[in-house]
């Protein structure tokens, strides 16, 4: 078994990873606020009376939908390139904050202004193959 040494440029995932856990706070409360403003009560996940509501509470709970595997990527892909990766992640994460800010307002097309993450996200997975590849000795 061939020893495997981490780069020391790792650490710039690491930060972005640390990064996306901010982004998923500010859209919790972002739902927290929605919730006071148009008074949609817990446990109820979605308002029956105001979309506005359903936007915000649709934003964040798309991003938990693909954080593992946005998770997944950024780790082996950047294993794999590590300044490539960051810049990915942060791509990535910019992305989804247009996505919410578009989404936050109340028309769901307008959610496709963050579209661009998925830049970074195919660019990690690209990655992430190549990692693979790379550790079975095919490259």
């Amino acid at each position: 078994m061939e020893a495997f040494t981490l780069s020391s440029d790792f650490g710039y995932v690491v930060l972005v990873v640390v990064a996306t856990v901010f982004l998923l706070q500010w859209l919790g409360i972002q739902v927290v606020m929605a919730r006071k403003k148009y008074e949609v009560s817990y446990p109820r996940m979605y308002s029956d009376n105001d979309d506005r509501f359903n936007c915000v509470q649709r934003a964040h709970q798309n991003t938990l939908e693909v954080y593992p595997t946005y998770l997944i990527l950024q780790i082996f892909g950047g294993l794999y390139a590590p300044k490539l990766g960051a810049l990915c992640g942060l791509i990535w994460l910019a992305g989804r904050v247009a996505y919410a800010l578009g989404y936050y307002t109340g028309d769901p097309e307008k959610r496709n202004r963050g579209a661009f993450g998925y830049i970074g996200l195919l660019t990690l997975l690209v990655c992430t193959v190549m990692f693979g590849l790379s550790l079975l000795g095919f490259i």
